[in-house]
């Protein structure tokens, strides 16, 4: 049997850009660090001529978490119209319940890849929701650059709709 040291590498990564407390590093980027400097006002405002919210992006990011796993590491019988995938239409969620449901689906995506046996299973083909195959690592990799993303778009989301865009730190000269 190989080592774990793949698998241990992708999972601080998740973190990472998840922004799961007790991550050592930096969280200022991380999807939930941006998240929690989101006012209620402006959960569903959107921006002049935006056409995505702060909450349709969370759900998205959920969404996402829970159908990468199911076709990854269960059955793939989940769609995308299901509550289980998303339990709020958009501009029903509530702020905090879906920060919460947030962190559970994340979790159990964490769960999946720690179930991993060795790095061998990083190669693994799996299952997506579009009905290609792609390797594991290609598949936890998707999911960390997909954080990340959104982390900088609900970021600039702030930026523009004038709350705290989390970059006065930095000009005052702490960056």
């Amino acid at each position: 049997m190989t080592g774990r040291s793949g698998i241990e590498a992708l999972l601080h990564l998740m973190e990472m850009a998840f922004g799961q407390p007790g991550v050592e590093e930096d969280e200022s980027q991380a999807l939930l660090q941006n998240l929690a400097f989101v006012p209620e006002d402006a959960w569903r405002t959107l921006p002049q001529g935006g056409a995505r919210s702060i909450e349709s992006i969370a759900l998205h990011v959920g969404t996402c978490k829970v159908m990468y796993a199911d076709y990854a590491f269960r059955d793939g019988r989940l769609n995308w119209s299901d509550t289980e995938v998303q339990p709020w239409p958009e501009g029903e969620a509530p702020m905090a319940e879906t920060i919460d449901w947030l962190v559970m689906v994340h979790n159990r995506l964490v769960e999946h890849v720690q179930d991993l046996v060795d790095d061998t299973e990083l190669d693994r083909p799996r299952r997506t929701n579009w009905g290609d195959e792609w390797r594991t690592r290609s598949i936890i990799g998707a999911m960390i650059t997909h954080d990340a993303y959104h982390a900088g778009e609900i970021n600039h989301l702030r930026s523009m709709l004038g709350t705290d865009d989390r970059w006065q730190y930095i000009k005052d000269g702490f960056g």
